[in-house]
């Protein structure tokens, strides 16, 4: 994969200045909000095979080959319409989706909306418990 060099630094013109208030403006006063949460971390399956590797003392490519292939079944089962249970976890399932009638958000035009397959996934109660407590 080829990469893109970057663009040149072209020269811009300098901006204008603000012009200056004769009086600094009154502060406003914030209520005391919750601090803003972090952001969520997102871990990819090859993280999770290495934990599982550290925790079972595998090798870490087994483990990764593990569950690439688990992910692979689970889809095969999904694409014959199986409903999985996974312990724990949950349920994931395929249900079809038929086509509608909608409308265009921006021009309110009426629009057909064609049939689909969704999954819907459904946690588990040991799931649910642990989230909230």
């Amino acid at each position: 994969m080829a990469l893109k060099k970057p663009a040149p630094a072209v020269a811009k013109p300098a901006a204008k200045a603000p012009a200056a208030k004769s009086a600094a403006p009154a502060a406003k006063a914030k209520s005391p909000a919750a601090p803003p949460a972090p952001p969520q971390a997102t871990i990819s399956l090859k993280q999770v095979a290495a934990e599982l590797a550290e925790a079972h003392e595998l090798e870490r490519r087994d483990a990764e080959a593990l569950l690439g292939e688990m992910v692979e079944v689970l889809v095969a089962h999904l694409r014959k319409g199986d409903r999985l249970r996974l312990g724990g976890l949950g349920i994931l399932q395929v249900k079809d989706s038929p086509a509608r009638a909608g409308r265009n958000p921006a021009t309110g035009e009426q629009i057909q909306i064609a049939a689909k397959r969704k999954i819907m996934f459904r946690p588990a109660k040991d799931l649910k418990d642990a989230l909230t407590g």
